[in-house]
């Protein structure tokens, strides 16, 4: 299965239904099945310091080191300053929710579905291979 790993209190956003565009410096040809992974990695200060953001989670829902929901990466494409003037204008949380910049890339997240049972293990950078039957990680 095909997993991307953000940091914590992103996943849970996603996980969450309150996110539903990932930003990301890079853009990817992937399209299909994609599980998002809570990195094991602390919630920045930066964030911490977001109020607007932290105010749309509860520290304790986060799910530090697992596999925590599925869903469909639809579409990937490069941001205009209209797009980002949009997004802000229009959808406010969502702009809360990433880093909206021109020349950044949104990444549209449609059909986001829990998991019943969350998947242990560690992240990894960029798209990565999970294989459930044997809990084997492989590189893309």
């Amino acid at each position: 299965m095909k997993v991307l790993s953000l940091t914590e209190l992103y996943a849970t956003l996603i996980k969450e239904g309150k996110k539903k565009v990932e930003t990301r410096s890079w853009k990817t040809s992937y399209r299909g099945e994609l599980y998002i992974h809570a990195s094991s990695t602390k919630v920045t200060k930066i964030s911490k310091e977001n109020t607007e953001l932290m105010n749309l989670v509860t520290e304790n829902n986060l799910n530090y080191g697992y596999i925590i929901c599925k869903c469909n990466l639809v579409d990937c494409f490069k941001m205009t300053q209209e797009y980002v003037e949009d997004i802000k204008q229009n959808h406010y949380q969502e702009y809360v929710c990433g880093e909206y910049k021109e020349g950044r890339y949104a990444w549209v997240l449609e059909n986001i579905e829990i998991l019943d049972n969350l998947i242990k293990t560690k992240g990894h950078l960029s798209i990565w291979n999970y294989e459930m039957d044997i809990g084997r990680i492989k590189k893309c």
